[in-house]
């Protein structure tokens, strides 16, 4: 897996996860804060396209994975 593939299965992991935990019609439930962090996310995600450089990425590089094409 390259380093772009990871960004993007982590970031939508993590706004799934967010999601769940934020919305009050979810079984998991806990808090609508958690809703920021799915903002969180997206507001990276924006940024890393209109700069075309991510912090994930970056640390996914010096934990050893492979840069994308």
């Amino acid at each position: 897996m390259t380093t772009w593939q990871a960004v993007r299965v982590i970031a939508g992991a993590f706004i799934l996860i967010s999601l769940a935990l934020g919305t009050p019609g979810s079984p998991l439930f806990v808090s609508p804060w958690w809703l920021a962090f799915t903002a969180f996310v997206g507001i990276n995600l924006l940024q890393s396209g209109l700069t075309k450089w991510c912090l994930m990425e970056t640390i996914l590089r010096k934990l050893g994975l492979r840069p994308g094409a």
